[in-house]
């Protein structure tokens, strides 16, 4: 068996590049009205070409930086928990594959969380009962606990502060309100092609509207 101190030290490896993010993570209001004050889903728009991006979903959150901060909830790998960490019994216990979370520190581990209250230290509030877990021994402390009340994913996505804004600017993503059943959801093959066209037709709507208003 893996000893629980060379467990911790596994993790440490693979979340460590993310401990600065931690300390400066912390959640926006929750009811900003702008897309880039709240937790919001990104939709790579169609002409998103960058192999990194193309066809995704993201779930980014502010940070107290004014930055943001996500993962891609859409390209699951061929990995599970167990096959990383094949001397881990409580990895065992997770049966979903560990999901591709974005091209910043692609060894670093981090997890989606269901809760009411915070998983542990170094935990984000992205939305109501749904935190971004990136402290080494919280994540450690979910697979051993509740392992399948997370999803897990390597690497993540940031952004400096005022990027993002600009991205949406230049229309690289579409911007929805999220929902933690399709963070969640095991079919994912989808999920890009439902959510781009609820995006046009909500634009397409907002858009009929801005135009009658001035019949």
């Amino acid at each position: 068996m893996l000893g629980v101190t060379r467990m911790k030290v596994l993790f440490r490896l693979l979340a460590g590049a993310l401990a600065i993010a931690a300390a400066l993570a912390q959640p926006a209001a929750a009811q900003a009205p702008a897309p880039t004050e709240a937790t919001v889903f990104l939709v790579a728009a169609p002409g998103f070409r960058d192999p990194e991006y193309r066809q995704t979903v993201l779930i980014a959150s502010p940070t107290a930086n004014g930055g943001h901060i996500g993962v891609i909830i859409n390209k699951p790998t061929r990995r599970t928990l167990s096959s990383l960490f094949p001397e881990h019994e409580p990895s065992k216990k997770v049966m979903e594959p560990v999901f591709f979370g974005g091209p910043f520190s692609t060894s670093a581990l981090v997890a989606v969380v269901r809760g009411e209250r915070s998983p542990g230290a170094g935990s984000l509030l992205i939305m109501t009962n749904l935190y971004l877990a990136i402290n080494v021994n919280t994540i450690d402390r979910i697979i051993e606990d509740r392992p399948n009340d997370a999803r897990y994913y390597v690497g993540y996505v940031g952004w400096r502060p005022g990027e993002l804004r600009r991205e949406i600017d230049r229309g690289l993503w579409y911007v929805l309100n999220p929902d933690a059943n399709t963070v969640f959801r095991k079919d994912t093959d989808h999920i890009w092609e439902e959510l781009l066209r609820m995006a046009r037709q909500i634009n397409a709507l907002a858009d009929d509207d801005d135009a009658h208003a001035f019949d």
